[in-house]
């Protein structure tokens, strides 16, 4: 260890953030490799190594001959403070070596709220911020995840934007930056030839004009760049890369413990749900695979903890043999498993007895995200306030006594009387839990949460507006003021954040300047309330002179360009349009499973056919 780093370690917090060594992180010999990647996390440890999309990454890319994948992530103030003192640059924990000296520097980003953690990393990193004032072919800084299905207001700092799964586009970049570096050369005909291949999305090859109100006029391609780049889908998960050898964190992160993804997509279609969206089509792994997979990296990490991943996994179609298969094994080993949030239309009795064979009992949640049916139906949520009751019902019958309960408010249509459907229907659940509880004396803990509605681009409500803080604080009240029940506690987002995360969501690429200003005003983790100043970026925004309301709180109009013109996840317009039409007249859609709806993402897969 170098000696600086090992006097700074002394003096941080949460030490085991900087020193890898962990089991199973991988150390190649660098006479071997010709392509040195740094995997940057743009936020905490204990964040990035419970990402599960970072791990697969990993995986795959130090299977490549002559490539070595190292992790990096964002330090804690107190760890930059002192690197900043004694000259430390940022560094890959499994090396040591500084990212500077790498060939590719990549970001994850899921959440808009770390973009200012991307650049804070570059500057740690030695590196210039702008892709324009990295004129050589390396470091080449690429970025991918969700976030980026609107790269622009991250545009001019990234050299490629990776769009949708990164199984197989990565190594298909990696063997092309491999050859330009062997034969010399220079970054702009590689990011040329890197356009050509499906999925890679190159900022700077495209132009972007405005109409003088500031909406977005036309995003032009130059000669060679495609005029709309679409996503890469893996089609077969059942030989697609799964970290059953994976690393295992020296320190306790958030998601300690094995996690079986069981497919990818999902088939119901909320109208709010980016993910929902850009994740289609749904493609499952085999049950007995799955059970194989959920052993072994048991196994392999000592891991007591399994939890079942996926956008909706009770809509697994093997989910109780599967649940038999893994619970043979896992019970006499003492390893729990668990479901994440649970779909109140599809939670019984045969699951419910088996997640109490898995181990601990812990509390339910359900997502409901709208307390009438109306605007249940509005969204697509395709949940009845029944089918929640008669879960809750059988499980108080069964014996649990916590349930938590999600909610959105300013959702598209929304009205008081929906507000208030929410205090209504957690009332309901505190009768159901009276008149079916095992053991009234235990008592129960029903927690509703509701966060505000962020429209976010390639779903039916990114034509939205979302509420004004003022109007999203007022909901906020009149729902605090309708649940009096001491049983029942009230939780609600910070509408401050959701703002800024809605100015990000929808934002053009002059943005990028806005970003800059507040980073160089003192902006990092804004995700972390700590941290976080709304005034710092409302200063940002007026240094530039833009209007945050004139992205957060603006209702589109059909035809208007969006900025992310350039990014396809292969659904089509057309079909969201049709959706958010849908959405005004009370009209749900069928879930995949039960009729396709023609949204256009079969063609993504082979055969031009959904796996669900």
């Amino acid at each position: 260890m170098d000696h600086t780093l090992e006097k700074i370690l002394a003096r941080v917090q949460k030490p085991g953030r900087y020193v890898g060594g962990e089991y199973n992180a991988v150390v190649k010999d660098k006479a071997t490799v010709d392509c040195r990647f740094a995997f940057c996390f743009p936020d905490t440890y204990e964040i990035g190594m419970s990402n599960l999309g970072m791990r697969i990454l990993y995986g795959v890319m130090n299977e490549m001959e002559g490539v070595w994948c190292e992790r990096v992530f964002a330090p804690w103030a107190d760890m930059e403070a002192e690197m900043r003192q004694a000259g430390l640059p940022l560094y890959a924990l499994e090396s040591g070596d500084p990212v500077a000296e790498f060939d590719i520097v990549g970001f994850s980003l899921g959440y808009e709220m770390a973009y200012t953690n991307v650049l804070n990393m570059l500057d740690l990193a030695g590196l210039p911020l702008r892709s324009a004032d990295r004129p050589g072919l390396t470091p080449l800084v690429v970025a991918g995840g969700t976030c980026m299905y609107n790269p622009e207001p991250l545009a001019p700092f990234v050299d490629i934007v990776s769009l949708g799964e990164g199984e197989e586009v990565t190594g298909e970049m990696i063997q092309l930056y491999r050859q330009a570096k062997a034969e010399g050369w220079s970054k702009e005909a590689f990011l040329r030839k890197a356009a050509r291949i499906p999925g890679l999305y190159v900022p700077s090859l495209y132009d972007v004009s405005y109409h003088p109100d500031g909406r977005v006029a036309a995003v032009t391609p130059r000669e060679g760049a495609p005029a709309q780049v679409t996503k890469r889908v893996v089609g077969d998960m059942d030989g697609a890369y799964y970290p059953v050898k994976t690393i295992v964190p020296s320190m306790e992160i958030t998601q300690d413990r094995v996690m079986l993804e069981l497919f990818r997509g999902c088939i119901r279609g909320c109208r709010f749900c980016q993910a929902g969206f850009v994740y289609r089509p749904v493609r499952g792994r085999n049950q007995e695979l799955l059970t194989e997979y959920g052993i072994r990296a048991c196994q392999d990490s000592g891991y007591q903890d399994m939890t079942l991943m996926s956008l909706s996994s009770s809509d697994y179609p093997d989910l109780l043999p599967l649940c038999d298969g893994l619970l043979e094994w896992c019970e006499p080993h003492k390893v729990n498993l668990a479901l994440p949030s649970l779909r109140a239309d599809n939670f019984s009795m045969q699951l419910m007895e088996k997640l109490q064979r898995g181990g601990r009992k812990s509390g339910l949640t359900f997502a409901p995200e709208a307390g009438s049916q109306r605007l249940r139906d509005a969204i697509n949520k395709n949940v009845t306030e029944e089918d929640l009751l008669a879960s809750c019902r059988t499980a108080f019958a069964g014996g649990w006594s916590s349930v938590k309960l999600y909610f959105m408010l300013g959702l598209p249509t929304e009205t008081d009387e929906d507000v208030l459907g929410i205090a209504e229907l957690a009332n309901k659940v505190y009768q159901v839990w009276r008149e079916h509880t095992s053991n009234r004396s235990r008592g129960v803990r029903i927690t509703v949460s509701t966060s505000c509605f962020v429209p976010k681009s390639h779903t039916p409500f990114q034509w939205e507006g979302q509420n004004p803080r003022e109007e999203y604080l007022r909901k906020v009240t009149l729902l605090r003021e309708h649940l009096r029940n001491k049983s029942i506690t009230y939780n609600w987002h910070d509408p401050e954040t959701s703002f800024l995360e809605a100015v990000l969501s929808r934002g053009d690429r002059r943005l990028a300047d806005v970003l800059e200003t507040a980073w160089r005003k003192g902006a990092k983790f804004d995700a972390w309330s700590e941290f976080f100043s709304l005034d710092t970026w409302l200063d940002a925004l007026a240094a530039h002179g833009l209007d945050p309301a004139f992205y957060a709180n603006r209702v589109r109009e059909k035809d208007e360009v969006f900025p992310w013109a350039a990014v396809s996840d292969g659904v089509k317009e057309s079909y969201l349009w049709r959706e958010r039409e849908r959405a005004y007249a009370g009209t749900t859609t069928p879930d995949c499973r039960e009729k396709c709806s023609g949204c256009g993402a079969n063609r993504l897969c082979e055969g031009g056919i959904c796996h669900v």
